[in-house]
């Protein structure tokens, strides 16, 4: 499972073994202890990935073999493609654009889709091999 977790200024990725419906029980009973209002609905969710990436064109492979709705990847511009997510959002206001998106994806597309934020947005660099 992804998790993205957004702020008013940024977002941060995770990857996480446990599943939605696990990570769903612990946050509505944490908003139940602590007296919290909670909403959890059906949502999508978008970012921005440079295109320059050299394990891009391995995540857009991966979506044609396991053709999922969950996920899709378009060109945003000359520099970027957007990814789009169905998954879950998780906020304690509704009105704000702060909040929790989760979503399941196979194993090897959630590796993929972690791996080139963690290059694009950690400065953390992989390495292609074309064997």
């Amino acid at each position: 499972m992804l998790k993205l977790t957004y702020t008013e200024t940024a977002f941060h990725m995770e990857r996480l073994t446990q599943s939605p419906e696990q990570l769903v029980s612990l946050r509505v009973r944490l908003a139940m202890r602590v007296g919290q209002s909670i909403l959890v609905e059906p949502s999508s969710a978008a970012f921005l990935l440079p295109r320059h990436l050299p394990m891009l064109p391995m995540l857009e492979d991966a979506l044609c073999q396991h053709n999922s709705d969950a996920i899709a990847v378009c060109v945003a511009d000359a520099e970027s493609v957007e990814v789009s997510l169905t998954g879950t959002w998780i906020t304690t206001d509704p009105d704000a654009e702060n909040g929790i998106f989760i979503t399941l994806l196979d194993e090897y597309t959630e590796y993929l889709l972690f791996t080139l934020w963690q290059e694009a947005y950690t400065g953390a660099s992989f390495t292609v091999n074309s064997d």
